[in-house]
């Protein structure tokens, strides 16, 4: 007897850090698995702000946008995409999902939604980045959705940004199992072991792994983080000044007990507060209300404001500081600030005895890139010393050969890695087949 054909192809994540858009089709049906957007092809062609994309069809001819029939909301054609599934919020995986037809379910969890919803509606409308015509389709851990006979089961791992799942999907040939990004050092690696036991259950013919951190790995935790934050603020005499992920709760939470625990106010970014008013209502993030004694909300000084900054400044008023307080009170403050807001540093006039907290990734984090020559400049002028306190968003080498030895698929995928025959060379004691993964090529599974 003849199997139904299973397929996987990789549009995106391969050989690149980020960009995952994986499609799943099994007989009829069609699946993607995170549409992200790639930044090491965005790179090859475009510089903002003075080179920008200026339409959707340069985007696609360029291969930015990969060119898969049935999916776009700019092309006159029928669907044939049958849903979308979110693995989390950062825009490496979720960005491109804009220009998908809002025939086409998205499915993600609930904090993934509302983090793009906020960021949609505090950023200015962007090619490659709208939102507002798609239908969201909301899972938990525990769920199975079925997409024609296809079943996914959603189940949570710990990330740098909170509401990130992995997937078990159960197709015709065998369970397909999807890591996402994922790490099991963080502050809740007891969801990612919840991911992982589930998955070992399914005897899985497939893995798809995250293989970022292969090289230059730093072994930390976000305790630690914590602790070398209360460290430095208590010993500095002047305004700390941070910048971390707007997304990264378990960053806010460890810079906000920094600041707690050494008598200072947390001030954040207006774009930061609206997210943390969203999220704060979830019960299980548990994070300081903007109500909460401890946080102010930095607001800069703008001829006009957007709908959404008055909001905040009328439901906010007593927590509003501006630059000239945070100046002459520096000591009682860490700002975050970012790289782009620089600006700033003018009117706040850091005092003597200052220092900046750089707590994401190097070279970039996955919202912004920073030129590390320019900030260095920056520092040096205004006397600001520079720190770099941070735990990455995912796994380790050894964890990742530990957790690919659990789960024992009989074949796996890496992605969002730059080093794809290392990964292969490292876990060949494992017996596993460590398929290495080319763009755009279709993986039949037998």
């Amino acid at each position: 007897m003849v199997k139904e054909k299973t397929s996987l192809t990789f549009y995106g994540g391969v050989d690149e850090v980020g960009g995952n858009k994986i499609l799943l089709q099994d007989k009829d049906v069609k699946i993607l698995f995170d549409f992200g957007m790639s930044y090491n092809l965005r790179r090859k062609f475009y510089s903002d702000p003075f080179l920008s994309p200026k339409s959707e069809e340069s985007l696609k001819e360029l291969g930015i946008l990969p060119n898969i029939d049935g999916l776009y909301k700019f092309e006159d054609s029928k669907k044939q995409i049958d849903a979308v599934f979110i693995s989390h919020s950062h825009m490496d995986h979720s960005a491109y999902i804009s220009f998908l037809k809002d025939s086409i379910p998205i499915y993600c969890g609930e904090t993934t939604k509302t983090i793009l919803e906020a960021i949609s509606q505090t950023k200015p409308t962007n090619l490659e980045f709208n939102i507002n015509h798609l239908e969201f389709k909301i899972f938990r851990t525990g769920d199975e959705i079925k997409i024609g006979h296809v079943k996914v089961e959603p189940v949570h791992v710990d990330h740098s940004v909170p509401g990130a799942y992995g997937f078990i999907i159960h197709t015709t040939n065998g369970t397909i199992v999807y890591t996402g990004d994922f790490r099991t050092h963080g502050a809740k690696a007891k969801m990612t072991q919840d991911f992982v036991e589930r998955a070992s259950e399914t005897d899985p013919l497939v893995l798809i792994h995250e293989a970022t951190n292969l090289t230059n790995a730093h072994l930390s935790s976000e305790r630690e983080v914590e602790r070398k934050l209360i460290e430095i603020t208590r010993e500095t005499s002047g305004l700390v000044i941070a910048d971390f992920a707007r997304a990264d709760v378990d960053r806010f939470r460890s810079f906000y007990k920094a600041a707690k625990a050494n008598g200072r106010y947390l001030a954040i970014s207006m774009k930061q507060a609206f997210l943390i008013e969203k999220l704060a209502k979830d019960k299980h993030l548990k994070i300081p209300s903007l109500r909460d004694e401890n946080l102010k909300i930095f607001c800069k000084e703008k001829e006009r404001y957007y709908g959404w900054e008055k909001e905040l400044k009328e439901k906010f008023t007593d927590k509003m500081v501006d630059a000239e307080t945070i100046g002459k009170r520096g000591n009682k403050f860490i700002l975050t600030l970012s790289f782009y807001d620089f600006e700033e540093l003018f009117n706040i006039k850091p005092p003597s005895g200052s220092c900046y907290i750089l707590s994401a990734s190097e070279p970039f984090n996955e919202e912004m890139e920073i030129d590390f020559l320019k900030l260095k400049n920056w520092l040096e002028h205004f006397g600001m010393p520079q720190y770099h306190v941070h735990v990455s968003g995912h796994i380790l080498p050894l964890d990742l050969k530990r957790t690919i030895a659990e789960i024992s698929p009989k074949m796996a995928f890496p992605v969002h890695t730059e080093h794809q025959k290392l990964v292969a060379k490292f876990i060949e004691d494992l017996k596993i087949q460590t398929v290495e993964v080319k763009r755009e090529h279709e993986y039949v599974l037998r």
